[in-house]
């Protein structure tokens, strides 16, 4: 079974920095796409950023300058720099892919979500 695993939430001022990490594990034959999906009370989840298997990389315009998404392959690892952070990126963090496995076609997997509370 595929899972992704994510850490690195917490509590920061406004102007500070966290990175969040998210770990791929299981029979994994082929990571397509990995991201990040935030979701802030009241609205809907939106993709924060994504990194391909060739190295392109998409961020929403919010984020766009403050915030670094990168890969690990051999651990199929993810990680997202968040800098300069501000109180609007208060949100649930989830960590997405879409993951070809030895049981499965191609499948869209979620992370449990990690919390990202931006407040002095």
């Amino acid at each position: 079974q595929v899972q992704l695993v994510e850490s690195g939430g917490g509590l920061v001022q406004p102007g500070g920095s966290l990175r969040l990490s998210c770990a791929a594990s299981g029979s994994i034959l082929r990571v397509n796409v990995m991201g990040w999906y935030r979701q802030a009370p009241g609205k809907e989840r939106e993709l924060v950023a994504s990194i391909t298997g060739g190295g392109s990389r998409n961020y929403v315009d919010s984020v766009k300058g403050r915030f670094i998404i990168s890969r690990t392959y051999p651990r199929n690892t993810i990680y997202l720099e968040m800098n300069s952070l501000k109180a609007e990126d208060t949100a649930v963090y989830y960590c997405n892919a879409m993951i070809v496995s030895s049981g499965r076609y191609e499948t869209e997997y979620w992370g449990q979500g990690t919390q990202v509370t931006v407040s002095s």
